[in-house]
């Protein structure tokens, strides 16, 4: 078997200087970027300023309190918000995003690294998608124009056995295809970020572009292949950002969310392409990346002071994006680019886990915003990944406070003559009819994307037949709408927590993802949200008895909380989801037309699982898979370098350990993590001779 890794090609990647600001020069926008800028940040802020007015109407002017003064502000920014998403879509329909194709006959006259960086992953699953878009590059005849590199992280000793045999398995399928590496690095230094970095450090020189995936990304060729033509059109373009949609989950909470990104995605990334204009952002995959570009302007520096808040950038695709774009380069997202998917989190445990290193990420980027040379719109790209996590938080507020100003007017008694003269009581003063219409403008503008989205589905017969006719679309709609806000509840409560967590300094670390769904059990489910559940029970409760007419208004909320262990329960079960799919429910159109990449990675993945190892006791037990692992591992660092001598020790232990076992598989489980480590790194460990030799 060749090498695992090609010869090296160095590019050098500087930590950029967030206090200077490089030279550079900025093409003008489009006009109708201009008019969308207007219409989203100028609409939003009208509409604020009119919502703001008629909420301080709605209260006695004379008789204004700080409870009043403070739901006023809560309210300001959580209608700020949805009042921007609205017109930001409205923005991205009035002046959608222009974008020329790429000629379709334009030979591709540049090298592409397709790049996956892998941190204990399903090497089956992920290999299996390299394999199924490697060889529909080949069959269209560009296997020479691409490589494949997969960059490991992985840590776990049994993952690290999956990810080598699996390899080599792939390069069985990949015989004729473009070809593929793998490499593990020995150090995690700046995790995802730092493992991109590497690369570009040590094979850069070798690339034009990098396509960047995540371990559950899935391309269609014909996308792979239009988006590098657009990027040789034009050299000013550094990032190419296209519209990842979800797809491939089988449980509740992932069929949910693959059915609102397939009915609502397309208007929301239409408004966002529109106002972005070439102050595009990054989200960390399913983007092509002029390497050269990338490597001048967009190294990251460690941020000073202690986690969370310093350390290495955490969400560095939004940094990325925006020292490219400070450099002068485009950066762009361009809806229009199809056959591009991405894995949903499985369960809502699983969600929340993964926003809480995404929340600390973007609370982060507060300290990037003073950046010297920073676009306005990239600015503005930080405060929206930012406020996307806030927004929970003061969604909560919000509601307390009304409850504050609930129990205020129950148990204080109005005071009708105050002690000034008088000849008429004042009688306190509220305009629940005004406050009626504030709740349903700020309904309609919330639910205006999701509108929008299902009318543009319903109105297109091509579209509306996708989803199964446009009866399936209502109801999708519906089912959606009841079930996120069932959802939506245990979510801000999740949310709020973590910023708590967060602002009083607990780092997120950094986890395995979890990509498949199971059925979380009762004692886990009223863990996690039997403080939710009392929440709602006893808030329901209370009010019944104190204040019945409020109650109305927040029963979705208490009920959602209510329901939040059994919710949360169903939410990863693939057997609630399967029985979903039977019936046609929420069904996206990849639910209901698989496409053909997606059944090519399937029948590659299925093929990879049977020839890979299950872990280290394979390799003892089938000598093809010790030499397929052994083949991949790098000889010039064997050991993870953890303290001085501690390798070379886990490593003497390992071996002492094996050789005094009754057999090789008894010894592995006499072994500590270490010690596991070692012999993952040292295969030679794995065979008589090998124990013996270092044994002694």
């Amino acid at each position: 078997m060749n090498a695992p890794t090609p010869a090296a090609a160095p590019l050098a990647m500087p930590a950029q200087d967030l206090r200077r600001a490089p030279r550079a020069r900025f093409a003008r926008q489009s006009w109708r970027v201009y008019a969308a800028r207007l219409l989203a940040f100028g609409g939003a802020a009208a509409l604020t300023v009119y919502a703001s007015d008629q909420m301080l109407r709605a209260f006695d002017p004379e008789g204004v309190n700080a409870l009043q003064l403070a739901l006023r502000a809560l309210f300001v920014l959580t209608f700020g918000w949805i009042a921007f998403s609205g017109c930001s879509t409205i923005a991205g329909l009035l002046f959608p995003p222009f974008r020329a194709q790429g000629d379709p006959d334009a030979p591709l006259t540049t090298r592409t690294a397709i790049v996956m960086p892998v941190y204990n992953e399903d090497a089956a699953a992920s290999f299996g998608a390299l394999a199924a878009m490697g060889r529909g590059l080949a069959a269209r005849g560009h296997a020479d124009a691409f490589e494949i590199f997969i960059l490991s992280d992985t840590r776990d000793p049994d993952a690290w056995a999956r990810e080598t045999t699996a390899f080599a398995a792939l390069r069985r399928q990949m015989q004729g295809g473009p070809a593929i590496w793998w490499r593990r690095r020995t150090v995690n230094r700046g995790r995802k970020a730092g493992n991109v970095q590497d690369f570009v450090e040590r094979w850069g020189a070798r690339y034009d572009f990098m396509l960047v995936l995540d371990a559950d990304s899935l391309m269609e060729p014909e996308t792979i292949v239009e988006m590098i033509r657009r990027m040789q059109a034009a050299p000013r373009l550094a990032l190419l950002q296209s519209n990842p949609a979800l797809a491939g989950g089988t449980t509740p909470f992932a069929r949910i969310q693959q059915f609102a990104g397939a009915v609502y995605g397309r208007v929301v990334a239409r408004g966002v392409a529109a106002w972005q204009g070439t102050d595009g952002n990054f989200w960390g995959h399913n983007a092509l990346i002029r390497v050269r570009a990338f490597a001048e302007s967009a190294g990251l520096p460690e941020l000073p002071g202690r986690k969370p808040f310093g350390g290495h950038i955490l969400s560095h695709d939004f940094v990325e994006a925006a020292l490219l774009r400070r450099a002068g380069w485009d950066v762009r997202m361009d809806p229009d680019l199809g056959g591009s998917w991405e894995g949903a989190p499985p369960s809502l445990l699983t969600s929340a886990a993964r926003d809480r290193r995404w929340a600390q990420g973007n609370v982060q980027h507060a300290a990037l915003l003073p950046a010297a040379g920073l676009r306005m719109v990239s600015r503005v790209h930080f405060l929206i990944g930012i406020g996307a996590y806030l927004v929970s938080p003061i969604w909560l507020a919000m509601i307390l406070v009304g409850l504050a100003l609930t129990a205020q007017s129950a148990l204080l008694r109005p005071e009708y003559f105050s002690d000034a003269v008088q000849l008429f009581p004042r009688w306190p003063r509220f305009d629940s009819e005004r406050m009626a219409w504030l709740f349903a403008g700020s309904t309609a503008l919330l639910l205006l994307p999701k509108a929008l989205g299902a009318l543009e589905a319903a109105s297109r017969p091509e579209l509306a037949a996708r989803f199964g006719g446009r009866g399936r679309v209502a109801g999708g709609v519906g089912l959606e709408i009841v079930l996120s806000a069932l959802l939506a509840p245990a979510l801000m409560l999740m949310q709020a927590r973590q910023i708590i967590e967060i602002l009083i300094g607990r780092d997120s670390g950094w986890k395995t993802q979890e990509r498949a769904g199971s059925v979380l059990p009762w004692r886990d489910a009223l863990s996690a949200h039997g403080g939710h559940a009392a929440i709602g029970l006893g808030g329901g409760a209370l009010l019944w008895l104190v204040q019945p007419g409020v109650l109305v208004w927040l029963s979705p909320i208490l009920l959602g909380l209510a329901l939040a262990p059994l919710l949360s329960r169903l939410s990863g079960d693939a057997r609630v989801g399967t029985a979903m799919a039977r019936r046609g429910l929420l069904d996206s159109p990849e639910d209901r037309a698989r496409p053909r990449i997606a059944l090519a990675a399937e029948a590659a993945e299925a093929t990879i699982r049977r020839e890979m190892a299950a872990g280290l006791a394979d390799l003892v037990r089938n000598p093809r898979l010790l030499a397929d692992h052994a083949a991949a591992i790098d000889p010039r660092a064997p050991l993870d370098p953890q303290r001085d001598g501690e390798p070379a020790l886990a490593r003497l232990t390992a071996a002492a350990k094996l050789a005094a076992a009754p057999s090789c598989e008894a010894g592995l489980g006499w072994l500590t993590p270490a010690e596991r480590a070692a012999v993952a790194a040292c295969p030679e460990l794995l065979t008589p001779g090998g124990r013996a030799r270092l044994a002694a």
